[in-house]
Parts: C-alpha cells; structure tokens; sequence
C-alpha cells in the first residue's frame, strides 16, 4: 500500500481503472532462423505479450498510468534444438524504469540480458504458468513462460524496494521459488548453483541473502533519497549518492563478481557518470576509485572524469 500511494504521487492520481501491473512491449527477433514459418514467431510474440501484461502478477491493483513500462527483447538464436522442431534457444534482454519525483525522465531499474535460455514452443500449446506448478507438464515447454515469470517477479520486488525499504521481499521470495521448482531437463540451465556463479540462481539468493542487506538499503536511499529528491536539492541528493558508494564498495570486497553488484550496475552506469560530472572535480577521485573498483567493465567510463 505504501508503494503504492507513493507511486501515486510520483505521477499523479489516476482515475482509471484498476489494471495489472505491466506495461511491457515483448519483441521476439529471428534473424538466424531458417525453415520455420514466420507465423511461430509472431504467434510467440503475441503470446509472450498478453502473458506479462495480462496477468495478475501481485495483490495490488495498479491504475493504468501506474504501470511499469519494461521492454523485453527474445532474440532465438537457434532452432531444432535436441532434434525437437520445437525447440529453440535464445537470449533475452529486459529493461524497465521507474518514474523519478517532479521529473520527466525515468530511471532504470533492470537493464540485463540473460542467455541461457532454451524452450519449446508451438502455436498449438498456451503459455501456462503456476507458481505451485512451476515445471508444467513438459518442462522444456514451461522454461520460457518460468524465465518469464522470474524476471517480472525480480522487476516488482526492485520496483517496490525502490519505493520502501525491502518492500519487494514477498517478490523476490516468488522469484526464488521459481527457481526452487524450475524445469528440468537436457539443455535447460541457468536455475542451479552448480552451472555457473552469475545466473538466476544466484540473482534471486544474493538479493534475499544478508550478506547483500546493504545493495537493498542502498537501492532504496538512491531512489527516495537520491532522485526522488534531486530536483528539489540537487546537490544534497547527489551527495547522498555518492558518499554511500562506500557501503556497496565494502559488499563487493566481501563478495567479489557477485552477479548482484554486475546487475546493479547494468542498470545504474550511466547514472552514477552523470552524478559524477556534477560533482565537484577536487571530490570526484574518491569516487572514483569505488566505482573502477565494483564496475570493472566501466572503468575507463568512470576515468574520464578525474
């Protein structure tokens, strides 16, 4: 209720009616895929589509003008996988925003790209899925609508933790048992401690482990603290930001290439080089070197302001 009513006053009471929680446009590309009716594609598209937007994903009631606006880009990469005709395997790209307090910009709250993913699909067959019967009845054919499902879930929590602090931990509680009762099968990966140290797994552990408490408070005091203010006192908001990198700095030491500190920044580095071209040039060097430190890939991005 909370997030809510802040929502609200971010962007204004709305008068509309009552609707789910996404306002998500889902384009599926196939550019390498050869012999397979263009008409699969545009069917998954459409499917994929009413899945995110039409379904009820939380207990609260969003007004239209309310929604998230995400985007998500299903790139199938191959066909005929495993010698299934329907089987396919692809990347996904996912990015939504959140609006910001008295602004007309919007800030990124997920920016990432997950490519492990692998599938069967058919216009025949729906899109089905059960948070208490998350691997369906084909496992290969419920993977896709359970990466699906994973990722609003992860968007809702990051969206409601942007609002209160920790106001997303029932999602993020959603999102972990997805991954607890996920398919199985050969081909399909990215739900298991095992595979890899960056993957859903991992994601879903580390945003509920206390190990990362300190990436949450952070996410909170960067949104309402940090943006949601900067209008009104730009340098005080900024400030905020810049002087609490030092906690995320302490959470990477102690668990360094974590995923969770990658993903934060996917979606936050091109913000914190704007906090820190407002910056004072004599502070920007502590800053700095925090942020070369966690953002390694960015490091040269970071540099250009000393």
């Amino acid at each position: 209720m909370l997030k809510r009513l802040l929502r609200i006053l971010l962007i204004g009471w709305s008068v509309t009616s009552q609707a789910q929680e996404f306002n998500c446009k889902v384009t599926v590309r196939h550019d390498k895929i050869n012999n397979v009716d263009n008409a699969v594609f545009t069917g998954m598209e459409k499917s994929l589509n009413e899945f995110i937007n039409n379904r009820k994903w939380s207990p609260d009631d969003f007004a239209a003008t309310e929604k998230i606006d995400c985007n998500i880009l299903l790139n199938v990469t191959g066909n005929n996988v495993g010698g299934n005709p329907d089987a396919y395997s692809a990347t996904l790209n996912i990015q939504a925003t959140r609006p910001v307090y008295n602004a007309s910009y919007t800030t990124n709250i997920i920016n990432f790209i997950d490519k492990d993913i692998v599938f069967q699909y058919s216009l025949a067959i729906p899109l089905y899925f059960d948070d208490n019967q998350v691997v369906g009845t084909v496992p290969l054919a419920s993977n896709l609508s359970a990466v699906v499902a994973f990722y609003a879930y992860i968007v809702l929590a990051l969206d409601y933790d942007s609002f209160s602090p920790n106001g997303g931990t029932n999602f993020l509680k959603k999102a972990q048992n997805v991954v607890n009762n996920a398919p199985e099968g050969k081909g399909i990966s990215g739900w298991k401690a095992m595979e890899s140290n960056k993957n859903r797994y991992w994601l879903a552990d580390q945003l509920l482990s206390p190990r990362f408490s300190e990436v949450r408070n952070f996410w909170y005091m960067m949104h309402r603290e940090g943006l949601d203010s900067m209008t009104q006192k730009p340098a005080d908001a900024r400030g905020k930001i810049l002087t609490n990198l030092r906690k995320l700095y302490n959470v990477n030491r102690e668990n360094p290439n974590s995923i969770l500190l990658q993903f934060f920044f996917n979606a936050k580095t091109d913000e914190m080089q704007h906090f820190l071209a407002q910056a004072p040039k004599q502070e920007r060097a502590q800053y700095i070197t925090l942020l070369t430190a966690m953002d390694v890939p960015n490091a040269a991005k970071y540099n250009a302001y000393r």
